[in-house]
């Protein structure tokens, strides 16, 4: 829905979101500062335990409902059942956003002969959202109000860099042209379909790098550090909001400034 002004242009208040992977890491990030805007979140994520317990969290600090639903987004009779209790659950879904993904490294010469870390690379990173979307997808189509699908996707998808991560680079480029070619296909459903393409973030992974090395990673970043999480969770928020409804197949790099250097 356009705006007419910018008072509440940005609030989720009444908004019914998803967000995979959203127990930890940007998916955390995004998850909190959904609640944090008012939305009901649904969080999908494989571990219960620290699902369970953000959704206590959040219940306990913010206004919203939160649930969780223990999602294997690389099989589709769990990606399926999940997105129907969610939706049975809440009324309807109003914000997707995929973020749930793996991480694989090294070029593809040094990959085993059966490519199984590749096809494990482009299940998960690519078709893991490709699920999400058809299932949700349809029930916007459906609804007829419209909605928001938000792809968590890499700046590894738009430059080559060292070390190589040729199957996770090659997932999340095909992510962003899959972002815009959905984009323009459920347009006239009302329906905004854009991506985030983080750099480095601070997340549970980056708490081991010794001092350091993360220095001089920082060293390579043009702004001089990680992005927070919440950060990246702010960018989401824009997009789930009425203030981004002319948006749309738009990739946004949210890296500090590290992909302009490549």
């Amino acid at each position: 829905m356009a705006i007419t002004s910018m008072k509440d242009a940005f609030s989720l208040v009444g908004k019914n979101a998803i967000v995979t992977g959203g127990s930890k890491g940007i998916g955390l990030g995004i998850a909190t500062a959904f609640a944090q805007s008012g939305a009901n979140v649904g969080i999908f994520a494989r571990d219960a335990a620290t699902g369970e317990a953000v959704v206590a969290e959040f219940t306990k600090e913010y206004a919203g409902k939160f649930m969780f639903y223990k999602t294997d987004i690389g099989d589709m009779a769990s990606v399926k059942s999940s997105v129907d209790s969610f939706v049975k659950d809440f009324g309807s879904v109003d914000v997707l956003v995929n973020n749930a993904g793996i991480a694989t490294g090294g070029g593809l010469l040094d990959l085993d002969e059966d490519l199984a870390s590749w096809f494990d690379a482009f299940n998960i990173d690519l078709h893991g959202g490709i699920r999400m979307c058809y299932h949700v997808g349809k029930y916007m189509r459906e609804a007829g109000k419209g909605g928001h699908i938000i792809n968590i996707t890499s700046n590894a998808g738009e430059i080559v860099n060292e070390p190589l991560l040729t199957s996770y680079a090659a997932a999340k480029a095909a992510f962003n042209h899959f972002t815009r070619c959905f984009a323009a296909e459920v347009a006239p459903y009302k329906m905004r379909v854009n991506a985030i393409a983080p750099g480095f973030t601070m997340s549970n992974f980056t708490k081991g790098i010794p001092e350091g090395a993360m220095d001089a990673m920082n060293a390579t970043i043009p702004i001089g550090r990680f992005a927070e999480a919440i950060e990246i969770g702010a960018l989401a928020v824009y997009l789930a909001s009425d203030a981004s409804d002319i948006v749309t197949g738009a990739v946004f790099t949210a890296d500090g400034g590290f992909a302009i250097q490549h």
